[in-house]
């Protein structure tokens, strides 16, 4: 494989350099195609590809799977290939699909007994997800899949070190919107007004006790706010505040409790201060469950490729749709270490950006994968 590095580098610059948003990868998954020479696959989820890499035993195939997209990011990073639009790779799309092309491009040479579906998925990063529409197309029970790997760079882990753990390793995520109406007037005679901010502000404290009090702290939860919208003038109290938030769970019988929490304190809250809600809510991923079977195959391909620290337990609750082909066959997400170092860019920030060399470990990931896919 080291030999397709260098060009999967050069691809992964280009790709970075020309970032599409969500639902307009169309040039980014004709670049991918071309790159894998393979033929044109078929179109998947309107802008996203698959393409079929044949293996001399036949059989079923391993989907190995990168996403398309870019976030709505100005870019930080100073390079000479950095994006020079409102779009940035800072989630390491570009690496995974990079990696993915060295694979790929790898196996033809060589030849592999399994085939390969090479996933090119777009709409990562919205909802309704591109994985969801990718399993409803039928195109993975179209070729025959029986395991789908996939690989993500992770910053939180330390350089050289691949996960693949058992079990849940990402959270399920809900979104949701709290309108609270009250009635409004003048900020000078708060006695006569039904204040829908204070009422607001009281729902958001309130939602922390949630994770900590009615989910097992086995299991966890997390709830945020991310945006709070109210008002326009500092001496006028509005009739409406919104807050926007995510629910996320790591285990799926929890969902309902949470739910059923959530609305409880919203409500209640409100009531308190004289005020009334609406809850809506928005349900995006479910929980990511690595297949077992295939978490401690991979561990032991991983174990044997030099200048690689496997783990066995590393989870978060961020949230990615690659949950949905979990649900439908066998699935295998692994994390790759960055390097856990304070202060370094997270996903998503304007700033991060993996270095050339996370391309050659998603791809020996990526590898292991297949390995234990094939091995069962």
């Amino acid at each position: 494989m080291a030999t397709e590095l260098p060009a999967a580098i050069e691809l992964r610059h280009r790709a970075h350099a020309d970032p599409r948003a969500s639902g307009d990868e169309e040039d980014t998954a004709a670049l991918v195609v071309e790159a894998l020479g393979a033929g044109e696959g078929v179109q998947v989820a309107k802008t996203g590809r698959a393409v079929l890499l044949p293996g001399s035993a036949g059989g079923p195939a391993v989907a190995l799977r990168s996403e398309l997209d870019a976030l709505p990011v100005t870019e930080r990073t100073g390079v000479a290939w950095a994006s020079q639009s409102d779009l940035m790779h800072a989630c390491g799309h570009d690496v995974h699909l990079a990696a993915l092309v060295a694979v790929c491009r790898s196996a033809v040479e060589i030849g592999v007994p399994k085939p390969i579906l090479a996933l090119l998925q777009p709409r990562e990063e919205t909802s309704p997800s591109g994985a969801f529409d990718v399993v409803g197309s039928g195109v993975l029970a179209e070729h025959d899949v029986d395991a789908v790997i996939g690989a993500h760079v992770q910053p939180r882990l330390t350089q050289g070190v691949v996960s693949a753990a058992p079990g849940p390793v990402n959270a399920s995520t809900d979104e949701f919107e709290v309108i609270v109406h009250g009635q409004g007037g003048h900020a000078g005679y708060p006695h006569l007004l039904r204040d829908p901010i204070l009422a607001l502000s009281q729902v958001v404290v309130s939602l922390q006790q949630l994770a900590s009090r009615r989910i097992d702290p086995i299991f966890g939860a997390v709830c945020s706010i991310g945006r709070i919208q109210a008002g326009a003038a500092a001496n006028v109290v509005p009739n409406h505040a919104s807050a926007f938030g995510s629910l996320r769970l790591m285990r799926a019988a929890d969902r309902d409790v949470a739910l059923d929490a959530l609305a409880e304190i919203v409500q209640g809250t409100a009531k308190a201060h004289g005020c009334t809600a609406e809850l809506r809510i928005s349900p995006c991923e479910p929980v990511l469950h690595n297949d077992p079977g295939l978490a401690t195959r991979a561990q032991a391909w991983l174990a044997r490729t030099p200048r690689i620290d496997v783990d066995t337990e590393f989870r978060s609750f961020g949230a990615d749709d690659f949950a949905h082909y979990c649900g439908a066959t066998r699935g295998l997400m692994m994390f790759v270490g960055l390097g856990d170092s304070a202060g370094a860019p997270s996903l998503h920030d304007e700033r991060f950006l993996p270095q050339d060399t996370a391309v050659g470990l998603v791809a020996n990931a990526l590898i292991a994968g297949y390995l234990a896919a094939m091995e069962s």
